[in-house]
């Protein structure tokens, strides 16, 4: 048994978010087998009872309020130009953070810092003879050139291509940092890998491993459609580019078609802090733009079809693990069921092009019968493949490399 010391960005509780998924069930996980100490930070609208549930599977819990401000974000602007540190992670340096840490371990030898994700990596390098694990989620300097390809504004296309160069180089350099790292999806690891054998470095192959991200499939039970479902729905955090992006890409290429054949369908998008571009389409051609909305059930239950429309993106998209929990059909792009075990025309539909895209929502409007079979057998898939409580065992050979050397 060692004692861990487990970083996050963001407190990995409740489970409405992908990385907070990953975040608790390996947190869950190790907790069965290790004593973890969770350092986390924390924004205004985290919950009291969050914390709780997260004190009652951790040895302990500690956290830092994050700090973001224009002020901080031009700050980090003028670091990466003079250091070539990518802007995301010179705007999360946070001094209280650091101070934590440094305390932390000075009271108590860690035998393993784990840092969930690029945010945390440089907080993970401290901890003096602590052997150290690095999870990332994505390769977010793949994430970052595809939001560049796809960005019509000249000037912010320049911006996220140079972001886009650091974070190759800086992912890079952190596989020589950490004594293990692992990914979620096998794409990523070769990705990464690629950006190490351009810098010329020789790692061992051992030091990496893929561990996809899972769920617990007990905890969402199959939706029971209504009679005569009528939404084409979009869910996840509409603050994250790449979903709002993907969002406004089926609006204004795919949705027009699909309403034109079926007017009585809506287009509903559903996540929390929606920009101004999207917030505009509420209201207009049968687009609802609800934000955050805390019951889903009914929302579900009327959708004829789940799109994952993303042109950016990276590591895996858990909202398609829930979708087939929830037995809902899936419409999804590759880029957006990369890293997932699919079979097209089994348990999804797969297409990149708009009137590909527009063609599978409404074979799946239309043919009532394949929307059924999608149902069933994405919850089986999910089942088989995506639970956890069986997947996770890999963990136990990560950690063992470690507490071994």
């Amino acid at each position: 048994m060692a004692r861990v010391l487990y970083l996050t960005q963001v407190l990995p509780y409740p489970l409405n978010t992908g990385a907070r998924v990953r975040q608790y069930y390996v947190l869950r996980y190790l907790c069965q087998h290790h004593t973890v100490t969770l350092v986390s930070f924390v924004r205004d609208d985290d919950r009291p009872e969050h914390i709780e549930h997260l004190k009652s599977i951790c040895a302990a819990v500690y956290l830092v309020p994050m700090l973001r401000s224009r002020w901080r974000d031009l700050r980090a602007v003028a670091k990466s130009l003079l250091t070539r540190l990518p802007i995301i992670i010179a705007r999360d340096e946070i001094e209280s953070m650091s101070a934590l840490l440094a305390r932390l371990a000075a009271e108590e030898p860690f035998d393993v810092i784990h840092a969930d994700q690029v945010s945390m990596s440089e907080y993970g390098l401290a901890g003096g003879r602590a052997r150290r694990v690095l999870d990332l989620h994505n390769a977010m300097y793949v994430v970052t050139e595809r939001l560049a390809a796809n960005e019509p504004n000249l000037l912010k296309r320049i911006v996220l291509r140079r972001e886009a160069q650091a974070l190759s180089r800086y992912e890079a350099r952190l596989c020589a940092q950490y004594d293990r790292v692992t990914f979620v999806t096998a794409e990523d690891r070769e990705l990464i890998q690629s950006q190490i054998d351009r810098q010329r470095m020789q790692l061992p192959a051992d030091r990496f491993t893929t561990i996809p991200i899972c769920i617990d499939p007990s905890e969402k039970q199959p939706i029971v459609p209504v009679a005569h479902p009528h939404r084409i729905l979009s869910l996840g955090v509409m603050f994250w580019p790449p979903n709002a992006e993907g969002a406004l890409w089926f609006a204004r290429e795919m949705w027009p078609r699909i309403r034109m054949q079926h007017p009585e369908l809506t287009y509903t998008i559903v996540g929390k802090n929606p920009p101004e571009e999207l917030q505009q389409l509420h209201g207009q051609n049968n687009i609802e733009v609800l934000g955050y909305v805390p019951d889903l059930n009914q929302v579900l239950a009327e959708t004829a079809a789940f799109i994952v429309p993303l042109r950016a993106g990276g590591g895996m998209r858990v909202k398609i693990l829930d979708t087939w929990c929830w037995g809902l059909p899936v419409v999804s792009t590759r880029i957006g069921a990369e890293g997932i075990q699919v079979r097209t025309g089994e348990n999804i539909l797969l297409a990149d092009e708009a009137d590909a895209f527009a063609s599978a929502v409404l074979q799946l409007v239309e043919d009532t019968n394949l929307n059924r079979q999608l149902r069933e057998r994405g919850r089986r898939w999910v089942e088989e493949n995506y639970d956890w409580r069986r997947i996770y065992t890999a963990w136990d050979e990560v950690y063992s490399g470690l507490t071994q050397a």
